[in-house]
């Protein structure tokens, strides 16, 4: 009964993947447009990037309908590249920015894109289950300052703590 039980709640743990209240993914989400590489321009820190620097994520599809996401970043302290595979997939129909994405098996975490620019996609903003996840992501290492605080701004007026970013170094290595 209680391997039973054990099995039934990490399915439903596995499977949950919350949005922060006030957040909502974009609408005419297109995943075929969104593919590609995407450079990490800020973010709230976690364990799992601390200390990361030239942090990239490439997204492709899947066999399977689901989105290949392959995360790529720079250790200064160890002066290494690391890199971790992971795998998306929509939450809700596939043209809702809404996804869910495991880098370590049956796990899922949330993966919201609730601000994108249509014209070129060349910016995102990025939500997790809870407001203490949050990255701004761009199709260049670089983002003008104007657009970058603009789009602060924004993730701070939904409750993000934007005191707390970090902005990531994509400066080339040099050699």
């Amino acid at each position: 009964m209680m391997k039973t039980l054990l099995v039934v709640m990490a399915f439903l743990l596995a499977g949950c993947v919350p949005k922060p209240a006030g957040i909502e993914p974009v609408a005419k989400f297109d995943a075929s447009k969104y593919l590609g590489k995407w450079y990490e321009i800020a973010r709230l820190d976690h364990s799992f990037e601390r200390g990361l620097s030239r942090v990239t994520a490439d997204y492709s599809m899947r066999d399977d309908g689901g989105i290949k996401v392959v995360n790529r970043a720079y250790h200064a302290g160890k002066a290494e590249w690391k890199e971790s595979v992971g795998k998306a997939y929509f939450v809700e129909k596939p043209d809702v920015g809404y996804l869910k994405v495991s880098f370590f098996g049956p796990f899922y975490g949330s993966y919201i894109v609730f601000d994108l620019e249509r014209e070129n996609d060349s910016y995102s903003l990025i939500s997790g289950p809870d407001t203490s996840y949050f990255w701004l992501l761009s199709r260049t290492p670089t983002m003008d300052e104007a657009t970058k605080k603009r789009l602060v701004a924004k993730a701070q007026a939904l409750g993000f703590d934007t005191s707390k970013l970090i902005y990531v170094d994509q400066s080339p290595l040099s050699r």
